[in-house]
């Protein structure tokens, strides 16, 4: 299934979203300037576009794993969410969890992956009592598992 989303290019020099393969569900957002983080930094890397996705659909801002796993870059907070009715710049907040290296970002850089779904809107109902069920209020660490 697709959804069209509308897109404005907000700096000409940097790509659209694209898929790098197909079925890949996130698309690649890069940045559209140079950034480099020590370790421990955070820093806000704008992407050069904005979107307007149809009313029922969030975007979700993903980390890259490979971004992860070689560098310890992920983002502060992730999923990033865009609803549906932001027009701003996609921007993302990027850390650097390595100890020792700083790691620097060139624009064009792919730096996270844009995730497009469906949501529900939930209808809340106040009651006194919640239903059981098996785990109860059992939380963190409940199934016994580390």
């Amino acid at each position: 299934m697709t959804v069209q989303v509308l897109i404005k290019r907000l700096d000409d020099g940097v790509p659209i979203p694209t898929y790098a393969k197909g079925g890949d569900a996130g698309a690649d957002l890069v940045t559209r300037i140079d950034l480099t983080l020590a370790p421990g930094e955070r820093a806000l890397a704008p992407t050069g576009i904005s979107i307007a996705l149809p009313d029922g659909y969030v975007a979700l801002v993903h980390p890259r794993s490979g971004l992860a796993i070689k560098h310890g870059v992920t983002m502060v907070n992730a999923p990033g969410t865009v609803d549906a009715g932001f027009r701003g710049e996609l921007q993302i907040i990027l850390i650097n969890h390595d100890p020792r290296e700083s790691i620097s970002f060139k624009r064009g850089d792919r730096i996270a992956q844009l995730v497009i779904q469906q949501v529900e809107r939930a209808q809340f109902v106040e009651v006194n009592e919640l239903p059981g069920s098996g785990r109860g209020t059992n939380g963190f660490g409940s199934t016994g598992r580390a």
